[in-house]
């Protein structure tokens, strides 16, 4: 009997004597710790909060784990790795190349993107064929960067290439400085290129400088069973083309905000706009906007489209969330009445959120500009506008702020952080060119709406 209990013992202590693994540590304080980077390729805050490719992935695995996400950035790839050594975070998702030296007992999950180097130039300018000839023109790229070492390896074939190494921007920010013809060239990964395209046309492939390289997230493995478990997620959610839709939905090549066509929106006015023109009315009058303001709101977000989808999961005729919907009552974001009703509501909430001191017809644009990026990011813009000396309560000179949102060395600097800052100039100067257009072809009786009337003033 003795014998017994001893051994029975000396079982349990050594079974109560292993730790578990890191997959059942997470599971016991139901929190999966990731670190990522402020970028448009990994997480940023978004008008409806945190979005971004990375942030998509790390929500969808950490609520098949059935645990809470706890997401936070750091500056470089280096803080990352270097947060991942600590085992401060379980999983660094930052847009990491396979291939970048790992701390020890951390591993490379599965690639879940490739990504090709290009060589990018202005439209306008000669395109150059190859190195020789762009190793005339000045090229800059981020300092630090697999950019840098790809160069150093070319530069073996091409000895007169040099480049300028940029300690202080991310590639965005240089790809804004090209497009201002500031230099001659850059280099920015295909997702890269792919987001910022939308919001510098003018911008264009020259050529690639690497077939491909993966992306994948690097992870504690201590022991395998957290890897284990990223590999099963990445097979099946891309088995099931659950992935191809996540990055689609940052990467496609349709731009959500496009050009205004004058003749495509007329047509659109004369066959979809009388469906919908006089829940626009009572919706408006409910409210207390012109209707037309609305009308070109919902014509900017889906071309009146009562079931546009987004690859996000945004929807219908005014393309609302569905946490947006459900905080508006809307049951039915297909449906196109509740759905005009809600985004009437919304813009009006976030209207009343703009400083009363800001008249009209600016306003309204600041409500709009909110509208699509959120409050918050419009505020760091504003703080952004106050330190370049000019008038935060100005759309003008705020419009010309935003995009600095995109640029590390400024979005660092306010307490939000990055975010697509050219989408709501975008937005705001596309509904502006629908209403102008509303104006005239669908006026009511009198004469065209006065701007200082698109949202009602406050006459308190």
């Amino acid at each position: 009997m003795k014998a017994a209990l001893a051994l029975a013992a000396t079982l349990l202590l050594a079974t109560c004597s292993q730790p578990p693994s890191v997959l059942e540590q997470i599971l016991r304080e139901g929190e999966l710790r990731v670190v990522t980077r402020n970028l448009p390729s990994a997480y940023y805050l978004g008008a409806a909060g945190p979005q971004g490719p990375e942030f998509d992935l790390a929500s969808r695995f950490a609520a098949e784990l059935g645990v809470r996400l706890h997401i936070y950035s750091v500056p470089n790839v280096a803080d990352a790795l270097s947060e991942l050594a600590s085992r401060r975070a379980h999983i660094a998702a930052a847009g990491l190349t396979r291939g970048v030296t790992l701390p020890p007992q951390t591993e490379f999950g599965p690639p879940y993107q490739q990504v090709k180097e290009h060589l990018i130039f202005r439209a306008g300018d000669r395109r150059p064929r190859n190195l020789q000839q762009a190793a005339a023109g000045h090229i800059e790229v981020v300092a630090g960067s697999a950019h840098v070492a790809t160069l150093e390896d070319k530069r073996r074939n091409f000895p007169n290439l040099t480049w300028v190494e940029n300690p202080a921007a991310e590639t965005e920010e240089l790809l804004y400085r090209l497009s201002r013809r500031e230099f001659s060239y850059t280099v920015a990964d295909s997702n890269e290129f792919a987001i910022s395209r939308a919001f510098h046309p003018d911008i264009r492939i020259a050529f690639d400088l690497s077939e491909g390289k993966p992306l994948a997230w690097a992870v504690d493995a201590r022991d395998p069973s957290l890897l284990r478990r990223v590999t099963a997620f990445f097979a099946t959610f891309k088995a099931e083309g659950r992935l191809a839709e996540v990055l689609d939905s940052y990467y496609g090549a349709t731009d959500r905000f496009d050009y205004i066509s004058a003749r495509v929106f007329i047509e659109h006015i004369e066959t979809r706009l009388p469906l919908y023109r006089q829940w626009f009315r009572e919706a408006a009058a409910e409210v207390g906007v012109d209707w037309r303001l609305l009308a070109a709101v919902g014509y900017q977000e889906s071309h009146w489209d009562p079931l546009a989808r987004s690859p996000t999961g945004v929807r219908g005729l005014m393309m609302l969330t569905s946490d947006t919907a459900r905080s508006l009552g809307v049951k039915d974001r297909l449906d196109p009445r509740e759905s005009i009703f809600g985004g009437a509501r919304y813009l009006v909430a976030v209207r009343n959120q703009i400083p009363k001191r800001i008249s009209e017809p600016d306003r309204t644009w600041f409500a709009l500009a909110a509208y699509n990026v959120g409050l918050g990011h419009l505020e760091d813009a504003r703080i952004l506008t106050q330190l370049h000396g000019k008038n935060p309560d100005s759309w003008a000179d705020v419009r010309e702020h935003l995009p600095l949102l995109t640029q590390a060395r400024w979005y660092k600097r306010v307490r939000r952080g990055y975010a697509r800052g050219w989408e709501p100039v975008r937005f705001v100067d596309n509904i502006r060119g629908y209403l102008d257009i509303l104006d005239w072809v669908a006026a009511d009786s009198g004469p065209p709406a006065q701007r200082e009337l698109i949202v009602e003033v406050d006459r308190g």
